[in-house]
């Protein structure tokens, strides 16, 4: 598991976005390990939630750490550093997705995380009440892209903004794929279930 060590600077205040500028203005190495003990075990745990192997998710972890120094240079100022690192976070993930030719599975170990997800519009996008462990298997049965649309909306409750700006599409593209993995997504819940009536 990623091991977080806390050290003088951690008692300070700074916004992520201070401390990126503090960073890029003296390369203090203290105002970058204060970053990563804000968000190693985020990071963690989003690495595994996509590979579904803890060895290989720390690996990544500590990837894309190594890959964010080169990287603060092209953080902007306005942007929310939360969204930037989870863009890195998930691409490199793709990347290496990609380039091992093996399918990176994106769906909670756990149903209930699902129920702990309590902004989740999941009984909207149903319009009944949800078999998690029927919606985990659905899931499962999505190519990756669409996968990553459903979680990013529904599971992560990340924006059109967010999620079109991780794809690098319009905020028109972006909701056009999220509805057609949202009736991807329904189709295979209903035919799971046993029913006829897709849309």
């Amino acid at each position: 598991m990623v091991e977080i060590r806390n050290n003088p600077c951690s008692e300070h205040n700074s916004t992520d976005e201070e401390l990126v500028r503090l960073f890029l203005e003296s390369r203090d190495n203290r105002h970058f390990r204060k970053l990563y003990e804000r968000y190693a075990v985020k990071v963690y745990q989003k690495c595994l939630t996509l590979t579904r192997d803890a060895a290989r998710a720390e690996d990544i972890t500590q990837d894309v750490f190594v890959k964010l120094i080169g990287k603060m240079s092209t953080f902007k100022t306005g942007a929310k550093f939360s969204t930037w690192l989870f863009t890195i976070t998930y691409n490199h993930c793709m990347d290496l997705a990609r380039g091992s030719k093996r399918k990176v599975v994106l769906v909670h170990q756990e149903c209930t995380e699902l129920e702990e997800c309590g902004e989740v519009n999941l009984p909207g996008l149903f319009g009944e009440e949800i078999n998690l462990a029927m919606l985990k298997e659905a899931l499962d049965q999505l190519d990756l892209e669409d996968r990553a649309m459903v979680y990013l909306r529904y599971l992560d409750d990340r924006s059109i903004r967010d999620i079109a700006r991780i794809f690098h599409t319009t905020e028109s593209a972006a909701k056009m794929r999220l509805l057609r993995s949202r009736r991807k997504l329904k189709k295979w819940y209903q035919k799971l279930a046993g029913r006829g009536d897709f849309f």
